[in-house]
């Protein structure tokens, strides 16, 4: 293979760069960075594992960004900075320029004290280049934190303390219903008609165990203050807590279609808690946060506990709304470009119609106490007949880290630890797991400390039943050889590089900057602590950085491993064992809890249970009228832009190497991308594309291994990965096929990033068959799980693969293949892939 390289300092002109000698099968992407700015500090992070979402239709929900992974936004993985980044918004990048001045906007204070507002503090966050002020309106004591910046990506969000007192799942079923139509927006779903006419940029809302979340955001203004107008009438003025049906239709009912049939349960909150349930991670996950917190309000599920939801009654699901959707229980978020006095004028229409209330102190969130000793807790979950259940245990070792309240200096020192544990594939923690032969995949999101107190979390899946004690023991050992023997230097510096890059980088894809702002401020407001402390990072880095070139690394770190996990007794250990009579044991149990409901009601309660299933089913399928439908706001085309939004391009040809390249601002990050065209590839070897990219990325090189290589990736890029791509082409039968390696780097480190894109595709070594095998069962426990948690995914893609070959394609390389997982072990067809590989591209 022809070696190919490109030395960028600050990117120069296409037409001055020197050309790459690569295959004409090849195309170049560029996004080059033309100035340096200081900027947000962003991590990609997955939302946390308890958070449930209300289903708007078309609404982005991807994972979020927080403060050292203190987010969530609720899919169960962990954080990985060498991951996939999103194509940089362009709408985002044209209004981030360097030139906002924290004098050039701001509320006025007579306004604001005109409107009922006193202003409590007042700070430029020269991290995301914001003035940031903090309001409390008099009357209710409500917070209100207006972010006032250069970017039109407007963000809006109220958050409610909502701790749940059991599993009924008030907070979630709530969450649905507010949504359901309110005084001025008196439609069952407004928000399915306002998507309709809305150029937002997100809309959707979240149930935390602690909190309920409502974000919205879009770059036009009129559209946002529709937003905003149509949430605060929501939260504050539901329809649900007058209409029993919609409390029954987002909650649960009982479903009798005539009186001589059986009766169900129904609801949506309801099924979606069942599907939660069925799913064996997310059994460990409210397990684990159960039994870690057994006395606090993170000891019941917020989400709704399918077993426990039935024992709700509308009067409870009345009373908590008008306890804690209160304003004196709300903390209010604006950010963007947007007038603030218009924010505060907006809200005050709301605010002042309510007096003070005692929800703000009745929502607190007590602390967990410390365990004096260690906790065991066996769990079954349910399993499929068939396969050895031996070997389908799962093991998590949960430490709850402090009962205090830590300070910013130490949760960066432990979210740089989870990363030197856990956060790349050489991290020691996780390939040592990995290795062991033990399990086939990692559970536990490490660190988690988006909640009142932080805990650490760590285990296997697809772990034999004679093997539990010996996961158990290797945890506690690595930690100990770790806390005694330290980091090894390289990593320390590859994990600096790669959270420094990710703060300063700020790349939240088509996530709203703003949102990942909220949610890390709000990670520590919502329990009364300093919300603009979160937004900081810029101190405690210098700090920390400083004390570890002066002690070392083991001064900081081992202490930290020692203090928190190894002499820290409040340890819960999970063991989740298969039971495949579990979810028929659970069905015939449900079933009897209803005959015996049926059995205690009279011909007259079966007749007036069946004409209110009719009725419930009658109003959701009829219409909304059209002056209800009227009521919902929507934009014309005269309040929207006429030009759209042209990206800058260059298109150059380099040795027949066809090179796109697009001059933005970037905050000095170049992003790249190396296309090679797959349409040659045999079709036999579709199913191995997605091992061979994990190869090229892990299996080693010819003069570092993986170790060496994944340390050296972090030490000078901010991050290089390889995936496949498939696409359908407008007015072609034929699809688009490709593999991309894509990465980033400082502009700075052009040649490094690019010298290590062009060692990844040259000097890759199919050698370590065992771990090979380690990817194996890692893509089989993946696939496993996505079965189980979303099957209608694996649906879709099956029917996708009968409409075109794009969709086919897509599903040899992603979909459910149990027959590819037994035929394509072996190393020797990896490497008739690496030949395939070779014949056409060197």
């Amino acid at each position: 293979m022809t070696t190919f390289t490109l030395s960028i300092t600050t990117p120069p002109p296409l037409h001055q760069q020197p050309p790459p000698q690569m295959n004409r099968n090849v195309l170049l992407r560029t996004i080059t960075a033309c100035t340096s700015r200081a900027s947000l500090r962003t991590f990609n992070r997955s939302i946390h594992r308890q958070r449930h979402h209300r289903l708007i239709p078309n609404v982005h929900r991807s994972p979020l960004s927080h403060h050292l992974r203190q987010l969530s936004t609720a899919l169960p993985s962990r954080v990985n900075f060498n991951t996939r980044f999103s194509v940089i918004n362009p709408r985002a990048i044209a209004t981030s320029s360097p030139q906002f001045s924290p004098d050039a906007v701001g509320a006025n204070g007579d306004v604001a004290e005109k409107l009922g507002f006193e202003k409590v503090s007042e700070q430029f966050i020269e991290e995301c280049k914001s003035t940031a002020v903090l309001y409390k309106h008099k009357k209710t004591g409500c917070e209100v934190m207006s972010v006032l910046n250069d970017d039109e990506n407007k963000v809006f969000g109220v958050v409610f303390r909502t701790p749940p007192k059991d599993s009924t799942g008030i907070p979630h079923i709530l969450e649905h219903s507010v949504l359901c139509g309110s005084r001025k927006y008196p439609l069952k779903e407004p928000f399915v008609e306002l998507l309709k006419g809305s150029l937002h940029t997100f809309l959707n809302a979240f149930t935390y165990p602690d909190r309920t979340c409502y974000p919205v955001a879009s770059t036009n203004t009129k559209d946002f203050y529709n937003l905003v107008d149509v949430y605060l009438d929501a939260v504050f003025f539901p329809k649900c807590v007058e209409d029993i049906q919609t409390f029954q239709q987002e909650g649960w009912h009982y479903e009798l279609n005539d009186p001589s049939e059986d009766i169900t349960y129904k609801g949506v909150v309801f099924n979606e808690m069942k599907g939660v349930y069925s799913q064996p991670d997310n059994i460990l996950g409210r397990t684990s946060q159960q039994a870690v917190f057994p006395d606090n309000a993170y000891g019941v599920d917020s989400g709704g506990d399918p077993q426990v939801i039935p024992k709700l009654t509308f009067e409870e699901f009345k009373d908590f709304h008008r306890k804690y959707y209160h304003p004196s229980n709300a903390r209010i978020w604006f950010y963007g470009d947007d007038d603030s006095n218009e924010r505060l004028r907006i809200l005050s229409e709301y605010l002042d119609m309510f007096e003070a209330s005692p929800a703000r102190h009745e929502s607190k969130i007590e602390t967990q106490k410390l365990f004096s000793k260690p906790v065991r807790v066996v769990e079954k979950y349910p399993a499929a007949e068939g396969g050895d259940l031996k070997k389908n245990h799962m093991v998590c070792l949960n430490w709850l880290l402090s009962d205090k309240p830590l300070d910013l200096e130490t949760e960066l020192a432990l979210g740089f630890l989870d990363h030197l544990l856990l956060g790349t594939p050489a991290s020691p923690l996780r390939k040592i797991l990995l290795e062991s032969g033990l399990g086939d995949a990692i559970v536990g999101g490490g660190i988690e400390d988006e909640l009142l107190q932080p805990q650490f979390s760590i285990g296997l899946k697809g772990v034999s039943e004679e093997n539990i004690q010996k996961v158990e023991a290797l945890i506690m050992s690595t930690l100990e050889n770790l806390a005694n023997e330290g980091f090894n230097m390289e990593a320390v510096e590859a994990s600096m590089n790669t959270i420094e890059f990710s703060l300063r980088e700020n790349n939240t894809g088509s996530f709203p900057r703003g949102l990942a702002l909220m949610l890390r401020a709000v990670g520590k407001w919502i329990y009364d602590m300093d919300p603009f402390e979160p937004l900081k990072y810029q101190e405690p880095l210098a700090a920390l950085k400083a004390r570890i070139e002066k002690e070392g690394s083991k001064a900081v770190f081992a202490p930290l491993i020692e203090k928190y996990i190894l002499n820290n007794s409040h340890l819960v250990t999970i063991e989740m064992q298969p039971d495949p009579e579990k979810a028929s044991q659970d069905e015939a149990v449900e079933k009897e809890i209803l005959e015996k409901v049926k059995g205690s009601m009279t011909e007259e309660d079966l007749a007036e249970l069946t004409r209110m299933t009719h009725e419930l089913k009658l109003k959701q399928e009829t219409p909304d009228p059209p002056e209800a439908l009227k009521a919902v706001p929507s934009l014309s085309l005269q309040d929207i832009p006429k030009k759209p939004i042209q990206i800058p391009i260059e298109v150059g040809d380099i040795n027949g190497v066809k090179v796109l390249q697009h001059d933005l601002f970037t905050n000095d990050v170049l992003y790249t991308e190396v296309v090679f065209d797959m349409s040659s590839l045999k079709q036999e070897l579709l199913p191995l594309v997605p091992l061979f990219c994990q190869s090229l990325l892990e299996m080693g090189t010819k003069d570092l291994d993986f170790v060496q290589l994944n340390q050296l990736i972090g030490r000078k890029t901010g991050g290089i990965s390889v995936f496949p791509l498939t696409s359908s082409k407008r007015g072609s039968e034929a699809p688009i096929t490709h593999i991309i390696a894509r990465g980033k780097a400082m502009s700075a480190r052009t040649e490094d990033l690019f010298n290590l894109v062009n060692c990844i595709l040259q000097d890759v070594q199919f050698t370590d068959q065992k771990r090979f095998k380690q990817f194996v069962s890692q893509s089989k426990a993946r696939m496993e799980n996505r079965l189980r948690g979303s099957g209608h995914g694996v649906a879709a893609a099956r029917m996708d693969a009968k409409l075109n070959s794009a969709g086919w394609i897509a599903e040899q390389m992603g979909g459910i293949r149990l027959d590819f997982m037994s035929v394509y072990v072996s190393l020797y067809t990896a490497n008739l892939f690496l030949k395939t590989w070779e014949d056409t591209y060197c």
